[in-house]
């Protein structure tokens, strides 16, 4: 319904898209307010079957641009919180990925209808009414004028025809999705995300969708140029090792763009060193940051500080069986099976926290080898084998089956320039 105006009509759009599993159950959601953000004008949202957030952010964006242009709305400011679809439609990003390049070109076209349209980056915690919207619709539930609120009547992502002129619907985009780990093989697109899931797993033969841990070590510090241990110990990045952090942060933010992977979220050791590198990749991706304490390092006790020679000549009997069993902790310090108990109880309570989500880890060596360790199913002896760089990049996958697959190991090819 078109209404006759005789001057411009500002209205606000606040669009959300979400994801249960990434691909799974998804659905979209979008508010639209008069241009003072303080009526609410209408409301809609659906679900789209089996979908990746990104698809979802999409068509809440695509939702909330019918519904405007059908209000009669002539300048509208956008508000999302998903960086993604509001650099590529600001032009700062490319649409790399196919099966977002038709959604991308039906927002502009319906963008084009409009006198002016501005779009906003804005955080999760101020697009809590377009969430609650694509919540409901990942329940199940659809917005009574979603279909009048579309061109062609028919709701994005069901089972009607969208005004695509390739007469393609919405949920056959939406499915087609490309499951792939960061740096890991690609995998070609399928006909059905489920078709994709299973391709990425045919391998290793688990079952469902795993939560995708990225696991990275800080960068350099002063007592890592010596070689000492570096435990509780609070030192500061090193001007490489800031090198190092913005270096994994850009080489991160490109792959998961490329990848239409969604970050759920930062967590990162509390010590300064992994913050700082943890920090230089939330500014990069927008994702959120959140410091967990059991993804600190080892406590060296009294060797902290010393080299390996320095502690081995001061302690050389309790030294010689620090090295042959995990259950030997430094003078005054914690031993790995110690580590290995806290790092897998963070484990298990990340797994809790984001099903099937990808999650990354900013953490210590130790840390990383006893998650690397875990899902490799592997004995203590594994933690002495296993060399990390600094400032590497680590995958390990962790099934709902209770299956896990190591996809990646000491990537640091992104530093070679430094």
């Amino acid at each position: 319904m078109s209404v006759p105006v005789n001057g411009p009509v500002t209205m606000i759009i606040e669009a959300d898209g979400g994801s249960r599993g990434n691909p799974g159950p998804a659905g979209y959601g979008a508010v639209v307010l008069d241009g003072a953000g303080e009526t609410v004008l209408a409301e809609v949202y659906d679900g789209l079957g089996r979908a990746t957030n990104n698809v979802a952010e999409y068509n809440g964006l695509i939702g909330g641009l019918s519904a405007a242009l059908e209000l009669g709305a002539t300048e509208v400011d956008v508000r999302m919180d998903s960086k993604l679809v509001v650099e590529q439609m600001c032009g700062r990003w490319k649409v790399k990925h196919p099966a977002m390049a038709p959604l991308a070109q039906r927002a502009r076209d319906l963008a084009a209808e409009f006198d002016r349209v501005d779009y906003e980056w804005i955080p999760r915690a101020r697009n809590s009414r377009a969430d609650a919207l694509a919540n409901k619709a990942m329940d199940g539930g659809s917005s009574p004028s979603v279909a009048a609120a579309q061109p062609g009547g028919a709701p994005l992502g069901g089972a009607g025809e969208s005004s695509d002129p390739s007469g393609a619907t919405t949920e056959a985009l939406s499915a087609r999705d490309v499951v792939t780990a960061v740096a890991g093989p690609s995998v070609a697109p399928t006909s059905s995300a489920s078709d994709a899931a299973a391709a990425a797993t045919a391998w290793t033969g688990q079952i469902g969708v795993p939560t995708r841990l990225i696991l990275l070590r800080h960068g350099q510090t002063e007592l890592s140029v010596h070689r000492r241990y570096s435990g509780r110990g609070d030192p500061e990045l090193t001007e490489l090792g800031q090198a190092q952090a913005a270096a994994a942060a850009r080489a991160l933010a490109v792959r998961f763009t490329a990848q239409e992977i969604e970050i759920a979220a930062i967590l990162t050791s509390p010590l300064r060193r992994a913050r700082q590198t943890a920090a230089a990749l939330a500014e990069t991706t927008a994702a959120s940051l959140q410091v967990r304490d059991r993804l600190i390092e080892t406590d060296f006790g009294g060797w902290e500080g010393l080299t390996f020679a320095e502690a081995r000549n001061r302690d050389p009997e309790l030294h010689a069986r620090w090295l042959g069993s995990a259950d030997v902790p430094p003078p005054g310090g914690e031993s790995f099976a110690s580590v290995g108990e806290r790092v897998a109880a963070e484990k298990d309570a990340i797994l809790t926290e984001f099903p099937g989500r990808t999650v990354v880890l900013v953490s210590h060596v130790t840390p990383i080898k006893m998650l690397l360790r875990d899902a490799l199913g592997a004995g203590p002896s594994v933690l002495y084998r296993l060399h990390l760089d600094l400032a590497s990049v680590n995958v390990a996958e962790f099934y709902p089956d209770g299956g896990a697959s190591v996809r990646l190991v000491n990537d640091t090819s992104y530093l070679s320039g430094l």
